[in-house]
């Protein structure tokens, strides 16, 4: 098959969006297909990834609504003699936004069939700052997008129920793959976490992610304060100043990756990610892969990742009394080897290779269906 990936966001850019579309790529390298990336430009953008051509359009810097420094791709024809030159059998449109809607309109006088996936909350990034307005007619132009795509790939039960009330009709379940050999209770690190409690006394509790205030990492503040709990925050952002100002005694590490990143995961006692707007949420299932149970909110996709007292706690992470009280439980169980180890059964057979052979038959379905209409429609 050839392939055509438009996608919102690709290297140098390193965010969930970005990453799915990096496996996807491998994944169509190993099983012998060809595939074209066309990506806004911005920074140093690679000329090719896992063997397949890379090519770039025009774009803007979009601030507040889309994610900090984030380009937003610009539809123009050159992306309509992209893909005419190309002749994709299908088109895969990750996350769309501008780009997308355009994509799909191009693919419709290609008679190309498409999938589209969805992966970033754009409208609920909008309400978390402020912009109500927007919230609303964002989230009708998203659905409105995926409406005019043959199929839409949703992460989490929560993402298909919310683009099914928008109006869109094909939708269906696929999650997330992650890195099992990597993410993995072996990386655990006693060394680490003399480093973050020489005393030995402390919980150990985590957040990876990017350090932006819709993630809402500021409600772990009163974690931090608690001489019994020792918070470790990894990542960068825009927010980490600011919240290195607010949380004084939290432990900041920055930016972490590989097998460092996964050294940090299995070495916590238990893992919190207070956003309330994430579809899937990568790093919570990286922390289940690694041993490491987890406190999600009750909205988005992590609750689909958690399942409540066994492998986590699923609670509004916004209340401190909620959050306070998961604490409390966790550190007064008496079987925390066994949610260790529930934690990692819970993702062990979701690997990529697993995730993505079911792309490939979504392809499949799409190209043979597309196949029957043109031969009806010549008949």
């Amino acid at each position: 098959m050839k392939i055509a990936v438009v996608t919102e966001s690709f290297l140098p850019q390193v965010n969930g969006v970005t990453n799915s579309v990096l496996r996807v790529l491998e994944t169509l390298r190993d099983h012998g297909h060809e595939a074209l990336v066309i990506a806004p430009e911005g920074g140093d953008v690679p000329r090719e990834y896992a063997g397949h051509r890379v090519k770039t359009i025009n774009s803007l810097q979009v601030q507040n609504v889309l994610p900090v420094g984030m380009p937003m791709g610009l539809p123009s024809r050159k992306l309509l003699h992209i893909l005419d030159g190309f002749a994709p059998d299908v088109l895969h449109i990750a996350s769309p936004f501008a780009l997308g809607a355009y994509t799909s309109r191009i693919a419709k006088r290609l008679k190309v069939p498409t999938l589209s996936v969805y992966q970033t909350d754009i409208a609920g990034f909008a309400k978390h700052y402020g912009m109500n307005l927007a919230h609303g007619a964002l989230r009708k132009m998203v659905g409105k997008i995926h409406a005019q795509t043959d199929r839409t790939l949703a992460p989490s039960t929560s993402a298909c129920r919310e683009l099914s009330e928008q109006g869109v009709e094909n939708v269906h379940l696929w999650r997330r793959g992650v890195n099992t050999e990597l993410f993995n209770p072996s990386a655990y690190e006693s060394s680490l976490r003399k480093i973050w409690d020489p005393t030995g006394k402390k919980l150990i509790v985590g957040y990876v992610g990017r350090l932006a205030n819709e993630k809402r990492i500021y409600d772990l503040r009163f974690l931090a304060q608690d001489p019994t709990i020792q918070v470790v925050i990894t990542g960068e952002g825009p927010a980490r100043a600011k919240l290195e100002k607010e949380m004084p005694d939290a432990i900041f590490l920055g930016f972490k990756s590989g097998n460092e990143l996964a050294r940090i995961y299995a070495s916590l006692d238990i893992f919190v990610h207070p956003g309330p707007n994430e579809t899937f949420c990568q790093a919570v299932q990286e922390a289940l892969a690694s041993g490491t149970p987890c406190i999600v909110p009750t909205t988005g996709g992590p609750c689909d990742l958690v399942t409540h007292g066994i492998t986590g706690y699923v609670i509004n992470t916004h209340r401190s009394d909620e959050l306070e009280a998961a604490i409390i439980h966790f550190k007064l169980r008496n079987d925390r080897a066994k949610m260790r180890e529930d934690a990692r059964s819970s993702v062990e057979m979701r690997t990529w290779k697993y995730v993505n052979d079911q792309l490939l038959n979504h392809y499949q379905e799409l190209l043979q269906a597309n196949q029957i209409n043109l031969k009806g429609s010549v008949a």
